[in-house]
Formats: C-alpha cells, structure tokens, sequence
C-alpha cells in the first residue's frame, strides 16, 4: 500500500498540491473528474517534475450528473462525463477510476428502485466497457445515507458490481461504511480482492489520527483482504462556525480563490468550505503520520 491523495477538497492549481505532497511522502494521486482542469500533456509534465504517479480519477457528482436521473439525456451526459473521466486516467497512467452513481446530495428517488437500478446498470457497463478496453479497474463508491439513497453498503455495491461485470470492484471508504455498516472490519472481509481502491479519513472524516478509528485493525484487514493498492487520503472536515473555532477563521481560506461553480456546490454540499492552504496541509501530514507506520 502507498499514500495517495485526492484534488477535490482545496481547489488549487494543480502544482500547489503536487508540492504539498511530495514534501509530506505521498507517492500518487487521484484526481478529480474535471478533464478541463487537467490538460493531459501539462498535467504530465506536472506529475514527473515531482515523482507522482497518477493512481487514478473520481467522479465528481454534481448538476445533472446521475445515472439515477429520470431524464434520459441527463443519463447519457452522465454516461459520456464518466467515459471521459475514464480516458483521463488511462491517459496520466491510473490504474482506477472511482465511480459514484448518483448524484451526491440527492436523497429522493427519480423514479422507481426497478428503473433506477436498471438505468444504473446499462449505464456502468458502457463506462466499465471502456475502463477494461483501456486497462482501467472500476471501483463502484456506497456514500452513506445522507449523501445518497442509491447505495450504502458493501453488499449492495458487490451486486451492482457483478451485474455490471467487466471486473468491476468496490471503492471502500470507511467514513462511509463506518455509519452503514454493523461491523466495518468484517466488510472489508466481505469485500476481500474485490476492493479496488481505498478512501482515507477517520469517522468524522477529519485526519486519519484524528478520530475513534482503529487505523492499525483497519490496515491489517486490508493486507489479509490482499490489497496494495493506495491509501486516498480525502478529509472533508466540518466547519466550525461557533466562537469555540473562531467562527472558521481557523480553518477558512482568507484569500480570493477562483472556483469553479459546479466544484464549490459540492465542497458546501459536503457541510465543509474552501480550506485554507495551513489548515489543509495540516490534515494531509497528520494522514501520513498515522498510516506511514502501516505502508508496504
């Protein structure tokens, strides 16, 4: 297993955050599904200048992005979004992509769970179609309940991984599981070699260290489930708008910082705000501090 890191949380330019973590030891990245944001000869250039491997992209979920979406062109924008998402990563050299069904923040059905489930499965077989053509592994994301009613645990998302086919797996992510799950070690188990990538922050989904998880049971479940794969570490802390945080001034940006729209929606959408450099910064290395001990 090795640190990787996820772009979403602090929109940045991309050199920024690829400084950031190379000087705390992270060795990849997985990059958020916005293609226009990272043009692929530049982004290249980028990821050898500082010794990052691109480990793989995330689909983002926001605006019309929903494969659950009673639209149909809506679906087929989706579909087309996530084909592109999958060339991105095949194009820096990833191994995954992680895909999110529906859109995060929707908590009430389109339609029905027949149609719905349907709609999803026709649209992940074109996209993991794709992935394996270009050597791509699909990881299909369970949020918990609050983010979306489509999928929450680890044996729904094995079932929609087997109907979709094209060795499809799972992209765990305690903080999610944690909430959904009656015994998160033994999901892990559940899941075993099926687990494609693996999401990182503790039960309050602030640093690894940083909560009530147990990081050294965690990492041995995942060496017995035979995973090497990356350790993407993504916190999205709370914002503490109370006198006791300062109303967020100790955890806000305090400088204009470009964003673009559909980006900003989903970090608010996440109950969190645009994080200030500090702040951040100090989450990633708190992350690495507790799982470097757990590395390969």
């Amino acid at each position: 297993m090795h640190l990787s890191a996820h772009t979403w949380m602090r929109p940045e330019p991309l050199r920024r955050t690829l400084e950031r973590i190379s000087e705390l030891g992270y060795t990849s990245i997985e990059l958020a599904g916005e293609p226009s944001l990272y043009p692929v000869e530049e982004t290249r250039q980028l990821l050898r200048e500082f010794n990052i491997e691109c480990w793989g992209t995330v689909t983002l979920q926001h605006g019309t992005r929903d494969l659950t979406a009673a639209d149909p062109a809506h679906r087929r924008d989706t579909i087309q979004y996530m084909k592109d998402v999958v060339s991105m990563a095949a194009e820096l050299g990833g191994q995954i992509v992680t895909i999110v069904p529906a859109r995060v923040g929707k908590l009430v059905p389109s339609s029905t769970p027949e149609n719905e489930w349907k709609w999803v499965v026709e649209g992940l077989r074109e996209v993991a179609e794709l992935a394996k053509e270009k050597g791509i592994r699909v990881g299909i994301e369970p949020l918990n309940r609050f983010e979306t009613y489509f999928l929450n645990r680890v044996d729904q998302a094995l079932a929609l991984a087997d109907a979709v086919g094209y060795d499809c797996g799972i992209a765990f992510d305690p903080f999610h599981l944690a909430l959904e799950e009656k015994d998160l070690y033994g999901a892990i188990q559940k899941a075993k070699h099926r687990i494609v990538d693996f999401h990182v922050a503790d039960h309050n989904r602030l640093a690894a260290g940083d909560g009530h998880f147990n990081w050294k049971r965690i990492m041995a479940e995942l060496k017995d489930a035979n995973y090497h794969g990356a350790l993407a570490v993504e916190c999205m802390p709370p914002i503490d708008r109370t006198p006791i945080g300062k109303f967020g001034a100790t955890q806000l940006e305090t400088e204009e910082i470009e964003v673009p729209k559909g980006q900003l929606q989903f970090i608010l959408d996440h109950a969190s705000g645009v994080l200030s450099d500090e702040y951040y910064t100090g989450l990633l290395r708190r992350s690495a501090e507790t799982l470097r001990p757990f590395l390969d």
